[in-house]
């Protein structure tokens, strides 16, 4: 403890900033949004209220939701032809950026495993390499195709 009585949190690096939001956000999603009604019709505009409130967020580049109704459980009938979400209808991706760091991370559904993951796709942070030289990789862009090194905010 600090004298201040104040634990004193640890400074992280852009990198490890970047990831453990990727990782907030897409349990954020995982989390929030399971059992949701949806069905055929309303899908496409669940992803995009989804892909709106993830993308208020800090750090985000660029989000998108893919939401896969047949692969969920029985469907009702009548007026009740609908599913709930569930962890195998989604596949979400985020990209975030700080200055030139950025991370893109995917939530996913995998069948061999029977399992959703979330896993890192891509890093680009010029400042590290394993070997300390600067790594330079192809930039995340924008879905114009243009080159954005700032945060949304």
């Amino acid at each position: 403890m600090t004298p201040s009585g104040r634990d004193r949190a640890p400074r992280l690096s852009r990198r490890e900033t970047l990831l453990f939001e990727a990782g907030i956000k897409l349990g954020g999603v995982f989390h929030q949004y399971l059992g949701i009604p949806v069905s055929d019709r309303t899908a496409a505009s669940l992803a995009r209220a989804i892909e709106a409130a993830v993308g208020l967020q800090p750090f985000v580049r660029r989000v998108t939701v893919g939401i896969h109704p047949k692969r969920g459980g029985p469907l009702g009938r009548g007026r009740f032809a609908y599913r709930y979400l569930t962890p195998e209808m989604l596949d979400v991706s985020v990209q975030l950026v700080d200055g030139r760091t950025a991370v893109e991370a995917r939530l996913q559904h995998r069948p061999d495993l029977r399992y959703t993951l979330m896993k890192v796709v891509r890093m680009d942070d010029p400042g590290r390499s394993p070997g300390g030289r600067s790594r330079t990789t192809r930039p995340l862009r924008t879905p114009s195709g243009r080159r954005r090194n700032r945060p949304r905010g």
